[in-house]
């Protein structure tokens, strides 16, 4: 098991976002976290990853025992990118390790080839989540966490991307939260 939530709770003054909540999230693993807006998503994921702390209960990481860290491969709902930056270099810049060459090989699977070094304030919406999402999966990752990642992305590309998001995954976990569960049948659906 990767990560533990136990009876997790959370309020933001009189409103529970969540109450008595608990998932454990193995290796190997699929899930998707869903439910309307305003149901606690985005706060389990941010709890997930240590931005904040619940009110009652816990989550337990791997890593707070037997390891410094663990990686986690992330996609905000923002996009987060450097707005001056091109796609290639907004992924690029996580790592030292990462040759340019590499990530414009990986993107252009996805992004025409005209569009890789474009800064990301003239991306589209759909190229930004691609560049976004391929960030994520840049280094090698203990687990992938995705919120809304498929947001502004065409069907026949979320279809193009999910093969290759679950590749990247490994024998680490990927949750997804998402209000928008369709083609995401191979992962455990909970709904909040």
């Amino acid at each position: 098991m990767i990560i533990e939530i136990k009876d997790v709770s959370k309020n933001y003054g009189e409103k529970k976002v969540l109450e008595n909540f608990s998932l454990n999230i193995e290796d190997e693993h699929s899930y998707v976290i869903t439910g309307p807006e305003g149901s606690g998503k985005t706060t389990l994921m941010r709890l997930i990853l240590k931005l904040e702390q619940p009110d009652g209960g816990k989550v337990g990481l791997l890593g707070d025992y037997k390891y410094p860290f663990i990686n986690a491969g992330v996609v905000f709902q923002e996009d987060r990118l450097v707005e001056s930056l091109d796609a290639v270099t907004n992924i690029a810049m996580v790592s030292k390790k990462i040759f340019r060459q590499t990530v414009a090989e990986e993107l252009s699977l996805f992004l025409p080839e005209d569009r890789l070094f474009v800064p990301a304030r003239n991306l589209y919406k759909q190229e930004r989540r691609i560049v976004a999402i391929i960030r994520a999966l840049a280094i090698p990752s203990d687990v992938l966490i995705m919120d809304e990642p498929f947001e502004g992305i065409e069907r026949d590309m979320k279809l193009r991307l999910i093969p290759h998001i679950r590749d990247k995954q490994g024998k680490g976990s990927l949750t997804i939260f998402t209000r928008e569960t369709k083609d995401l049948d191979f992962a455990r659906i909970i709904t909040l």
